[in-house]
């Protein structure tokens, strides 16, 4: 699968990039929502991971965007979230668009169940093609 990790964060990008590639996957990456956007649109990923706090444009209207796009509206988007009040984060995460959404860090479990998410989505019929 090709995976758009979106995350303002360097390290955590890096963490995620070396673990997806462990498990054969490519990974696209961007530092704002604003990447996020332009990234998904210009390379058509199988999966978004989209962190929810990031500059420029946060997560949640980075997915509101892509739901609006053509070429996007269907790809499987994950949001991730550090947010202690995890609950919260997830409904409104989900009421903008999002399929799912976890908390960070990830485990080995969650990035696995995560991952499983993205192949039965990616296995589908190609969005919108």
């Amino acid at each position: 699968m090709l995976i758009l990790v979106a995350d303002d964060f360097e390290e955590t990008r890096s963490v995620m990039r070396l673990l997806l590639e462990m498990k054969g996957h490519a990974v696209v990456e961007a530092a704002d929502g604003r990447e996020a956007v332009e990234g998904a649109i210009s390379h058509d990923p199988d999966l978004i991971l989209m962190d929810l706090s990031m500059p420029v444009m946060d997560g949640f209207d980075a997915t509101r965007c892509l739901r609006k796009q053509a070429a996007t509206a269907r790809t499987p988007i994950v949001a991730l979230t550090a947010h202690s009040d995890h609950g919260a984060w997830r409904a409104k995460a989900i009421s903008c668009g999002c399929n799912e959404c976890y908390a960070k860090p990830l485990d080995f479990d969650a990035l696995d169940r995560l991952l499983s998410f993205g192949s039965r989505a990616a296995a589908s019929p190609k969005r919108g093609h």
